[in-house]
């Protein structure tokens, strides 16, 4: 009875966690013939991959959920696909990228004497000031294109190709390619994209003990823990507690980081149904609030540097307030906003940067 039980109990991590495989061919739009050695991802993901000479592609352990297929290539526009991954392999068929034009103009290339000063600015904003920011390098940052407006104070940057970040913290290669990052230093306030692959580093069992530990803390209380939860409906049981924030702008406010609202925290706690919904798209999910959110995450304490309104009598928890700058934010079954623009973190989330991030089909150790 005993080798019965112990081969159930080999085969549920297979049951639970089905490893499915995603197929297709990439062709050149205007001459029909394959496009080899095409970088072909999930984006934010452990699953990537390069087309054969024919074009043809295997994309393999994937989890079901929701992704953004990616198809990377020099000399190409860049493709992207929203895919619902549920439980059977998926075949793509035939897909065709399209050339990109280029017209050439004479470039006078001048040395920046501000690039050094742009750089230090972008790298911490970044990778961020955690303790996993301090073994986080970006190996190739003469792919990252800045600029800096003198009267706004805001800072732009963009790669035009894939940056290569080692995360030694977390045991994780990343290739990034940056669409869009504003930073503006007078008001604090940091916004960017793109698409990356991640790939795990070698090591040693001690050393991948380690990145599993740390790992399990950046996701214990992170955004995606908080959406994940949400969607299964156990906020409560895995430590989450969530308030309505009531902000009004404050007529006395002459500037300055503090003081700018009136607010109040409302101590009952808000029920999952009075800011979670379901949308009619499959593997999509909604929050909204016509004020504020407060969550609280109350198995860690918040960072003594990190700042953020807390009444006297509130308890030291990892606090994050959500403010919405459009009705709902969208987020998928992994736990990922479809619309970050709609929203602004301040408090712990906002803290969180690319040296604290988990690739979207992370799962947690049970």
């Amino acid at each position: 009875m005993r080798k019965y039980l112990l081969l159930l109990l080999l085969l549920l991590p297979g049951i639970g966690f089905a490893q499915l495989k995603i197929t297709g061919k990439v062709i050149n739009m205007t001459d029909t013939k394959p496009v080899p050695n095409a970088s072909v991802f999930l984006n934010n993901a452990q699953v990537g991959n390069k087309t054969a000479d024919d074009g043809t592609f295997t994309l393999s352990n994937v989890k079901p959920g929701k992704y953004d297929f990616i198809i990377s290539v020099v000399g190409y526009e860049t493709y992207t696909y929203s895919l619902q991954v549920n439980a059977s392999n998926v075949d793509l068929g035939t897909i065709t990228i399209i050339p990109k034009t280029f017209q050439l103009n004479e470039v006078k290339i001048r040395p920046d004497p501000n690039r050094e000063r742009y750089y230090t600015i972008f790298r911490r904003q970044f990778l961020g000031t955690s303790a996993n920011a301090n073994d986080c390098k970006i190996l190739n940052s003469d792919v990252l294109d800045f600029d800096y407006d003198e009267n706004t104070h805001v800072l732009k940057a963009t790669s035009h190709d894939f940056m290569e970040i080692e995360n030694k913290a977390l045991g994780y290669r990343i290739k990034y390619k940056l669409t869009n990052f504003n930073y503006t230093s007078s008001i604090q306030l940091l916004y960017y994209e793109g698409i990356s692959t991640f790939e795990e580093m070698n090591g040693s069992y001690r050393q991948k003990r380690k990145w599993n530990r740390l790992r399990q803390y950046a996701y214990l209380g992170s955004p995606m823990h908080f959406y994940r939860s949400a969607i299964k409906g156990t906020l409560d049981s895995e430590n989450f507690i969530v308030r309505r924030l009531i902000r009004k702008p404050n007529p006395a406010y002459r500037g300055g980081p503090n003081n700018k609202y009136l607010q109040s925290l409302i101590n009952t706690p808000l029920q999952r149904p009075e800011f979670f919904m379901f949308t009619d798209k499959e593997g999509l999910y909604a929050i909204g609030c016509t004020d504020c959110l407060y969550v609280m995450y109350t198995k860690r304490g918040q960072n003594p540097s990190n700042v953020i309104f807390k009444p006297i009598d509130m308890p030291d928890n990892a606090t994050t307030i959500i403010a919405f700058d459009e009705p709902h934010a969208f987020f998928d079954s992994n736990g990922i906003v479809a619309n970050p623009h709609s929203i602004i973190y301040e408090g712990d989330w906002g803290e969180s940067r690319v040296a604290d991030l988990l690739p979207v089909d992370y799962e947690p150790v049970k």
